[in-house]
């Protein structure tokens, strides 16, 4: 029966550490969708993309009209008639498949700014994630410093009663008191802290600074290390980034070849003429109207070859860029990985260390029952369990910023 009651804790902390877990991933997903929808950074993103998605309007048209108007103010004289004024209209258009290649080259350029986007997105939820987890670490901090002020209360309610049977002396009590004196300082600093973040978080949000964030209560380290899929490594959009750049170069060099066409021109010239006086004849005052077809051919096209050339130096600089970026991410996503093993073995380590305090704080307990009770011992007692509860709360935030880091690579 006592077995029987034992699992049944068992199970019930484990649902509890489990329901804690996905509490957590729930109310941050929350806070992260908020941001998303209210960050002026993304917004401002957005209009970015859409800015240069509207400059596909801009290319897609022909090159301006040419209009003229001429007055002869000597008046030459035809067979027909003197010729009175002149007007001219030319419209130059670019060779086959020029607008569309403007247009292929400008969509380029808009899938690449729409990856910066998705950057600012995923560097906004770990900005979010990141700002929570530090205000669970100081929250939680702030607790232990709590507790153990409470304990040294404790302590020192004990040393005064030592003291007035002279099992203790005054200086034990001041010991104490300076202690608890250190420990509310750093509490009180911490609460600093926390204020400032809270600041951070909402802004992160963009809402009211003073707004009350609700953090988790307990936070814990999962039992199995998940393997990061460092396949999805290769569809970051830092990456795919510089994919949607090198289309970019390649559209831009098409649109360089097409430049190097010859441009068509189709025109109109209309000449007004007067009719020759005292004469009658078929094409007396016949006014003049010419269509005139031209070509505009770049016989000096040193340009394009520079064009060209400089074009094919960027797709190896941009082929160059996203190696190294690539590295730098692989690097990342490893070193990553590493440190959320340490700290999970930190995070061990300091749990075995807080149960061999506790059981040295057991054993002053005892040595009380008996009469014999050192003060010094009671402090480094307590300033162990501090020491490896602060640190066991530094481990659950190290895995957690890794974790961080990890999602935003692989995610």
């Amino acid at each position: 029966m006592n077995t029987l009651n034992f699992n049944i804790k068992i199970v019930f902390v484990l649902y509890s550490l489990l329901f804690s877990f996905i509490g957590n991933a729930q109310q941050l997903d929350v806070f992260i969708n908020e941001a998303l929808r209210n960050s002026p950074e993304i917004q401002k993103f957005e209009l970015q993309y859409k800015i240069a998605s509207e400059k596909v309007n801009e290319v897609n048209t022909l090159p301006n009209t040419e209009l003229g108007i001429g007055y002869f103010i000597s008046e030459p004289e035809t067979r027909t008639g003197a010729q009175q004024f002149k007007i001219s209209a030319k419209q130059m258009i670019p060779w086959f498949g020029s607008i569309t290649a403007r247009e292929n080259y400008v969509n380029a350029l808009a899938d690449a700014k729409y990856e910066d986007i998705a950057i600012a997105k995923r560097k906004l939820a770990a900005a979010v994630s990141q700002s929570y987890y530090d205000l669970y670490a100081l929250k939680a901090k702030q607790q232990v410093l709590a507790k153990n002020i409470a304990l040294l209360e404790t302590y020192e309610t004990l040393a005064l009663t030592y003291v007035e049977t002279g099992k203790a002396s005054a200086v034990d009590v001041l010991r104490l008191q300076i202690r608890q004196n250190e420990l509310e300082q750093s509490r009180q600093v911490l609460t600093q802290f926390y204020e400032a973040e809270q600041t951070k978080f909402n802004k992160l949000l963009n809402r009211n600074k003073s707004t009350k964030v609700i953090v988790i209560d307990k936070l814990i380290i999962p039992a199995k290390n998940s393997l990061p899929n460092t396949e999805n490594l290769v569809l970051h959009p830092e990456l795919i980034k510089y994919d949607r750049l090198f289309q970019s170069v390649e559209q831009s060099e098409l649109l360089n070849q097409k430049d190097k066409k010859p441009m068509i021109g189709f025109g109109l010239d209309y000449i007004a003429v007067n009719e020759r006086p005292d004469m009658n004849f078929s094409d007396n005052g016949k006014d003049v109207i010419m269509p005139m077809v031209s070509l505009s051919i770049p016989i000096f096209n040193k340009k394009n070859k520079s064009q060209t050339t400089q074009n094919n130096l960027r797709l190896q600089e941009v082929a160059y860029q996203k190696q190294e970026r690539q590295n730098i991410l692989e690097t990342a996503l490893d070193k990553a990985n590493h440190k959320r093993i340490a700290a999970r073995i930190s995070y061990n380590t300091q749990a075995k260390n807080l149960k061999q305090a506790k059981d040295a704080e057991e054993i002053l307990i005892k040595s009380y029952e008996t009469g014999v009770i050192d003060f010094n011992d009671v402090l480094d007692i307590q300033e162990l369990q501090l020491k490896f509860e602060i640190n066991q709360i530094e481990s659950v935030l190290s895995f957690y910023t890794e974790t961080i880091i990890i999602n935003y690579l692989t995610n």
